[in-house]
């Protein structure tokens, strides 16, 4: 991937039995919220024209890896208990806790389902001046 791309950003990667998600940012945070993005973005969720709603979530981890999985675990968790997606994030990343306020709404529509975000050759790497990591869902 060349370096002239946006700053951050997500897209996915063909993968033969799951879907597969590249992600890039500057920093860890950001890496958090595109990955939040395109995870959403893959299951092509449409929200409802409601209220929008605000939560606040704590994950916590041993590494990097572990706070990206345990994040978009979470999310996933939400989406399917509470049919809420999140597309705003402020995110605190401090030493391996990641706290969010998040801003989303109610899910009109869902078209494809991730069953878990694995940890199938999950590696941040420090590339130029981003972070970036591939990502692998189980469906």
């Amino acid at each position: 991937m060349s370096d002239d791309i946006a700053d951050a950003g997500f897209e996915e990667i063909e993968h033969t039995a799951d879907w597969s998600l590249h992600v890039w940012a500057p920093d860890l945070a950001g890496l958090l919220e595109q990955a939040a993005k395109g995870m959403a973005d893959l299951s092509g969720i449409k929200t409802k024209d409601e209220e929008r709603v605000n939560r606040t979530i704590k994950v916590e981890s041993t590494d990097a890896e572990g706070l990206l999985v345990n994040f978009l675990s979470e999310l996933l968790h939400l989406m399917d208990e509470e049919g809420l997606v999140f597309d705003s994030f402020d995110l605190l990343v401090a030493e391996n806790v990641v706290k969010a306020t998040m801003e989303g709404s109610p899910i009109a529509e869902r078209k494809k389902e991730i069953k878990a975000v694995t940890y199938h050759n999950l590696k941040i790497e420090k590339k130029s001046n981003r972070l970036e990591a591939e990502i692998v869902f189980d469906v």
